[in-house]
């Protein structure tokens, strides 16, 4: 009787359908990565969709501080139809707190102009926050990249 209730808890462990729980660190990244798909795919409405509607954000080419929906819409509202692109580079995560992860790195844009790549590599931060059970960006800061001395 021991050996079938073994065997009957065995199959069940087998079939039993696995569960992954990504923590903080893991949440923010997916959300950096669905940020850097949007904006790839000119998605504007995606990408502000990731913010919260109380965000900040501080363009790469953006004289203002945009803060809100409206605002950070408005920035964004060049990306369709633009064939801007973007790749993300070194980058890291630290976790704040179960509810808040700061993101920092470089990442590189790209944009056709008179038939020629324009790159312009940048680099950024981003707080992400979990907000009513969703990860979202809170803060963003992106800014050119100094070129290195020389």
């Amino acid at each position: 009787m021991r050996r079938l209730r073994c065997a009957v808890v065995s199959v069940l462990f087998l079939f039993a359908p696995l569960t992954v729980f990504a923590g903080p660190a893991e949440e923010a990244g997916a959300v950096i990565e669905r940020w850097v798909a949007a904006f790839s795919a000119n998605e504007a409405d995606t990408v502000v969709k990731l913010y919260t509607t109380d965000a900040t954000l501080l363009g790469t080419v953006s004289p203002i501080l945009s803060e809100g929906t409206e605002a950070i819409g408005g920035y964004f509202s060049r990306l369709p139809g633009s064939g801007f692109k973007v790749v993300l580079g070194e980058r890291r995560l630290v976790v704040l707190s179960d509810a808040a992860v700061l993101g920092t790195g470089f990442y590189e844009f790209s944009r056709m102009q008179d038939g020629k790549t324009v790159l312009t590599p940048a680099r950024f931060s981003v707080v992400v926050g979990k907000r009513g059970g969703e990860w979202l960006i809170v803060h963003h800061h992106s800014s050119a990249r100094p070129k290195p001395p020389q």
